[in-house]
């Protein structure tokens, strides 16, 4: 295992296991976080999204019930509270995820992952 390496990962997401295989085929096994399992908390959600570069909308799955159950496509949400629907909700946080020291990227399409290897 690699721990430089942290992958947020969904095993029966596609582009998830996708992920794992690309890292595979270049030698890398990274900490696998299975994140519908043991969710971020807050604090570390937000540093996520600092790796990122992101907004808490831009890391939001728009296609899963809980997005249109809590109203979140609603503009004027608070970043806070998008933040609290994804801990509560995990299910809403796009997948998957690369983390590599203070960089992170989202891994669609998979060979965006390619920007955090050497």
């Amino acid at each position: 295992m690699n721990d430089a390496y942290v992958l947020y990962h969904n095993p029966r997401c596609s582009k998830s296991r996708a992920a794992l295989a690309l890292l595979a085929e270049r030698g890398i096994t990274p900490r696998v976080v299975h994140y519908l399992e043991t969710p971020p908390d807050a604090a570390a959600l937000r540093s996520l999204l600092d790796a990122l570069d992101l907004e808490p909308r831009a890391l939001l799955r728009t296609g899963e019930a809980p997005y249109r159950t809590l109203g979140l496509a609603a503009p004027g949400i608070a970043d806070d509270a998008l933040v609290e629907a994804m801990v509560a909700h995990p299910v809403l946080i796009e997948r998957p995820i690369l983390v590599r020291g203070t960089r992170a990227v989202i891994g669609r399409p998979t060979e965006r992952l390619l920007t955090l290897l050497d």
